[in-house]
């Protein structure tokens, strides 16, 4: 198992920093075999590393993770900074599973799992031998988690299993964008990092369970619906109303005003969602008749009428600029944000004091930026262990650690478990 590192190694902590010896992290003791590509299974796994589950990347020799080389532009080594951003605490070992000898080496690996995720296409690991049935008669109590595009069943199973699919056949580009306008994906691949999240819960629900159980299981997690579970808005207005949701660019389904909205010199986001913010905005910006103007009565008199209402706001802010605006409805009360870009959020100085932005030590490409840890636990902050790992790093390390001894590992290479001859 990877070394446990220091209070001090694992970052700052926001409360009780009194002088301790750090507590064991939330899933150290935890064996994972990350059998993943790309983005959901990876992420999923990543975030079990983080709060101290030893992860260990199986990669097929010679490219690993397709992910390694995308992105089209590279540092100094072979690794994107998209594979760095999704494979911190893990190690990596290349197996070639086609390989009898690879085979063999990952069943005495499975031996000492406690969970395995994959994102094969649905039969492929059944071809393979390495399928929850053949693994759970390896390792008795396996959490078997499976990740594809549209789940392990249905008339839609072998489609091919990518997150621009998922948003397209959810529904989700359907809403997404400006009503009239093109086809619009979400900006983020929310089907793939949403089945990563979705998967992380039920990998922890199972686990768990077999605290209490002894008893693993398998999972059965797919992007299609893992985007659609995060529908909850637009089919609440489906089903209520029978009409089907159209693209309402930032506007909200459940309440108005509630979306982005022009100043002098650009946009601004804003957010009077209940009667009583709705009636200090319009006092903020001039207009408190509109309070009770019969057209903007009501919740829903103002979702009949989002166009007009928006004009009838808008020729008010068309007098100061969009910081001068965000500054006076805060001041006031009403929710309102500027519109960053991705570069001024992540330099802002609230990303810093949340620690949204960390220097990983990388062996070939030095200090790497990357994303900060998403949730702050107050005894046992997640830690950089690992950095992301070169591709079949600790194949030989992993190979001895369960028990085979040199000559063994060297006649595994000569089999060709480790990819080439």
């Amino acid at each position: 198992m990877p070394p446990t590192l220091t209070e001090n190694d694992r970052g700052v902590s926001t409360r009780n920093e009194k002088a301790r010896a750090p507590a064991p992290l939330p899933l150290e003791g935890m064996r994972v075999l990350d059998l993943c590509q790309v983005m959901a299974g990876p992420f999923c796994c990543m975030l079990l590393g983080d709060t101290g589950a030893d992860v260990i990347k199986v990669e097929p020799p010679g490219n690993g993770d397709q992910t390694r080389g995308a992105m089209g532009f590279k540092l100094k080594g072979n690794d994107s900074l998209g594979f760095m951003n999704l494979n911190r605490n893990k190690r990596s070992i290349a197996l070639d599973l086609k390989n009898q000898y690879g085979r063999e080496a990952f069943y005495e690996l499975v031996k000492t799992a406690d969970v395995v995720v994959e994102n094969y296409r649905p039969g492929v690991t059944a071809r393979l031998g390495i399928d929850y049935e053949k693994l759970s008669e390896i390792k008795p109590g396996l959490i078997y988690a499976s990740i594809s595009g549209f789940g392990q069943t249905g008339p839609w199973s072998d489609r091919p299993g990518f997150d621009l699919m998922a948003q397209a056949m959810t529904g989700i580009i359907a809403i997404t964008g400006h009503p009239g306008q093109p086809p619009v994906r979400a900006g983020v691949p929310v089907a793939d990092l949403g089945c990563g999240l979705f998967a992380l819960y039920a990998v922890l629900s199972a686990y768990i369970g077999k605290q209490k159980t002894g008893v693993g299981q398998y999972i059965d997690s797919s992007l299609f619906e893992s985007a659609l579970a995060l529908t909850i808005w637009d089919t609440a207005q489906y089903w209520g109303t029978g009409k089907r949701p159209e693209p309402i660019g930032t506007a909200n389904r459940m309440s108005a005003p509630y979306q982005a909205v022009k100043a002098k010199d650009g946009y601004f986001v804003l957010g009077a969602n209940n009667a009583r913010l709705w009636e200090r905005l319009c006092k903020v910006v001039g207009r408190p008749e509109l309070v009770s103007d019969p057209r903007f009565a009501t919740i829903p008199d103002r979702l009949a009428r989002i166009p007009e209402l928006i004009a009838e706001i808008e020729k008010q802010l068309a007098t100061r600029s969009a910081d001068e605006w965000v500054e006076l409805m805060l001041a006031a009360g009403v929710p309102a944000a500027p519109i960053l870009n991705l570069a001024d959020a992540l330099d802002s100085d609230h990303a810093k004091a949340r620690q949204m932005v960390m220097e990983l030590e990388h062996p070939v490409e030095g200090s790497v930026r990357s994303l900060g840890f998403p949730v702050k636990f107050s005894g046992t902050p997640p830690v950089v262990r690992l950095p992301p790992p070169l591709l079949g790093e600790q194949s030989a390390e992993i190979m001895r650690e369960i028990g085979i001894a040199d000559d063994g590992v060297e006649a595994l290479r000569r089999g060709g478990a480790f990819g080439g001859p």
